[in-house]
């Protein structure tokens, strides 16, 4: 059984890939989302958000475009790479549905432009969003900064806003982006939130998935998941699933300071792990644990041995199986078989769950354009 069933919950609450419907207003998300709604009022210009990785910002810009009228923004979202000037200039006119193959630089600003009067036309105003901003050199910062200054009537056709990293704030202070600088009219770095937010945090998520007080979250609990993730809701999310599963598999209550110590002990130990596991060795661990799918529950404890040795101290992620559930069901088993076994499949179980849900976060935040 899983933690899912075990607790009576609908979904997985934590999971990694951004989702607007558990969007948490936290003091740092609110001030971010009216910054946003202060900049797209201005209907001109940049407008930057920055943030760790895992701070919020795909959920928060998810949030925006569920909230944004069709009728009223043409929204366009490029995921970037490091891509140079001319490059940018075709992403954003694929982003907006036009026909880029074989067409010149002057040609395709032509367009551009074309698509933006048309919008216009229609009484909408024409947003462009570009995440991983920090990755963007400068030229292709420049060429952005070009398209922002088309005007019709004396008014922008079109606005927007940069996503990215910290160090994207940095680069944006040095003196080779003032041009660029001086167009931004509203700008906010996502912080992590407080310790007396993350409480609220983990209740307003489990809330979501039908939680009914089982289990509990202890106050201690809080604050300790708060000091090893700075606050950082990709981070809360990690250590809250580990907590799940570990309190399930105790059949514990209370998720409790101690047991979340346990989660970062754990968490540490397998980070290590990863980066010390020869790819080679890592896809055999796999193959086994994969092959033991078929082991029926009652040879299982025969099955035990031959599937501990295959699992060392440093293991790689397992790759490309959703069948967490099992795994879990098969981790209760062996716990009741020998106590050590449990300990190195559990931590499989823990890989795997991390690489799954960071793998549909990756589905989901593929480069992609939404036509207006």
């Amino acid at each position: 059984m899983s933690y899912i069933d075990h607790y009576s919950l609908t979904a997985a609450p934590f999971a990694l890939t951004p989702d607007p419907r558990f969007w948490f207003e936290s003091a740092t998300h609110k001030k971010a989302m009216a910054y946003l709604g202060y900049g797209l009022q201005q209907g001109e210009g940049f407008v930057v958000v920055t943030g760790e990785v895992g701070a919020g910002k795909t959920t928060l810009v998810g949030l925006l475009m569920e909230r944004l009228d069709p009728a009223r923004v043409a929204v366009v979202k490029l995921v970037s790479t490091q891509v140079e000037g001319d490059d940018m200039l075709r992403l954003a006119a694929q982003g907006f549905d036009l026909p880029t193959e074989g067409v010149a630089k002057a040609q395709l600003l032509g367009r551009i432009e074309s698509y933006l009067i048309d919008r216009a036309r229609e009484g909408r105003k024409t947003l462009l969003i570009v995440d991983e901003a920090q990755n963007l050199p400068v030229s292709a910062l420049e060429e952005l900064r070009m398209l922002s200054n088309f005007q019709s009537g004396g008014r922008a056709l079109l606005q927007i806003l940069l996503l990215g990293q910290p160090e994207f704030r940095e680069r944006l202070a040095s003196p080779e982006m003032e041009q660029l600088r001086q167009r931004v009219i509203a700008t906010h770095h996502l912080d992590g939130m407080t310790a007396d937010e993350v409480k609220p945090y983990l209740e307003h998520r489990l809330g979501v998935v039908g939680w009914n007080g089982r289990p509990q979250i202890g106050d201690g609990a809080a604050r300790a998941i708060h000091a090893a993730s700075g606050g950082i809701p990709r981070r809360i999310n990690q250590l809250a699933t580990r907590a799940l599963l570990s309190a399930a598999l105790e059949g514990a209550e209370l998720i409790d300071s101690a047991l979340i110590d346990d989660v970062v002990g754990d968490l540490s130990a397998d980070q290590k792990a990863v980066t010390a596991v020869p790819q080679p060795l890592a896809a055999a661990v796999a193959s086994e644990v994969v092959a033991s799918e078929a082991v029926a529950p009652a040879a299982l404890a025969s099955a035990a041995g031959p599937v501990t040795a295959a699992v060392p101290e440093t293991v790689e992620v397992l790759r490309d199986d959703p069948r967490t559930d099992d795994h879990a069901a098969r981790i209760t088993l062996l716990e009741q078989q020998v106590e050590a076994q449990e300990a190195a499949l559990r931590r499989v179980l823990t890989l795997m769950i991390d690489w799954v849900e960071r793998d549909e976060a990756q589905i989901h935040d593929l480069p992609r354009a939404r036509p207006a």
